[in-house]
């Protein structure tokens, strides 16, 4: 079995470096995936986590001018890849498990299957709503929120299965989940979106990972206000660096985060997208300092698969 997550914080003597894989798309290799990995592992991550994508609807017109509806995954292989890092380069690995297109006995397959590796780290997540959708729609016996998702592989933890099972070998599974510090878009105010953080971590969940912000303020408080609200929880703040011009419009659109007068007054004067890439990781950089000097727990980047500016801002950091 790996390292859980909440062991390698509790030992930890300073903060950890963490991050965050995208799996490639259908059809390509997992070369891509050590390409990004590779010039990390000098900085020791504690874990690196593996997204998790549910399938994707799309409408095909017939010769009758009927539309024919197909579903397909983009991004397949969370488990195999979490495998292949950990025994690779033995590294703890935290596949995301969602809810989205999956049901409970999709679920628990998966967590048997991970189990059987020795992985026993898991992040539980909802997922984003699906791309046409207005709401988030559960699978017929899937999950409606991360909760209901954190309570099953708790319950795992204790051998209780979906079905009943003689002498069933309890999972060991350290949960983590998100949290964030800008408020989750769905949610109606502050006050409802504490409440259910805390109903997770009430049910078992161990540790949270932030959305990414560009303001550390927003995680100050975000902690401040957990602490208020009994959450007790080791808090990972996560970030993401700004790499080309175009996120000035994107990432506040696909995350529901603000970037500060400050960074958008830099990012205006970038002619390409390589001078944008600087800023960010200038920015990322000076994040990571401050957060580091508050006394977090670590540091987590979302790479998106590409990890060259991560490597420049580790260098400077950890």
């Amino acid at each position: 079995m790996s390292e859980k997550v909440i062991d390698s914080i509790r030992k930890a003597d300073k903060p950890l470096f963490t991050f965050e894989l995208l799996p490639p798309l259908k059809g390509k290799n997992i070369s891509e995936i050590y390409k990004a990995v590779d010039p990390l592992v000098e900085f020791n991550p504690a874990y690196i986590n593996i997204t998790y994508h549910q399938q994707e609807v799309f409408y095909k017109e017939r010769s009758d001018n009927l539309l024919e509806k197909h579903i397909i995954r983009k991004r397949p292989g969370t488990v195999a890849i979490a495998a292949a890092i950990k025994y690779k380069y033995d590294i703890p690995v935290v596949p995301h498990l969602i809810c989205g297109g999956f049901t409970r006995e999709d679920t628990e397959d998966a967590l048997i299957d991970l189990h059987f590796l020795g992985i026993n780290n898991v992040l539980a997540l909802r997922g984003d709503i699906q791309k046409g959708r207005r709401s988030f729609k559960p699978e017929q016996g899937g999950h409606r929120y991360a909760s209901e998702l954190v309570e099953q592989i708790v319950n795992m933890n204790k051998g209780k299965y979906l079905h009943e099972i003689t002498n069933a070998t309890p999972t060991d599974f350290c949960v983590g989940v998100a949290g964030y510090p800008e408020k989750h878009i769905e949610s109606p105010n502050l006050e409802t979106d504490m409440l259910n953080l805390k109903h997770k971590i009430d049910l078992g969940a161990e540790y949270i990972v932030t959305q990414l912000f560009f303001n550390n303020q927003y995680y100050f408080d975000f902690v401040k206000r957990c602490r208020e609200y009994d959450i007790n929880v080791p808090i990972i703040p996560g970030l993401k660096p700004i790499t080309k011009i175009s996120d000035l419009n994107l990432v506040p659109q696909t995350f529901w985060v603000n970037i500060p007068d400050e960074l958008v007054s830099e990012l205006k004067k970038c002619k390409t997208n390589d001078e944008a890439r600087h800023v960010g990781t200038e920015w990322a950089t000076a994040q990571s300092k401050e957060l580091i000097k508050f006394g977090v727990p670590a540091v987590h980047y979302y790479t998106l698969g590409r990890s060259d500016n991560i490597r420049e801002i580790a260098k400077q950091v950890f």
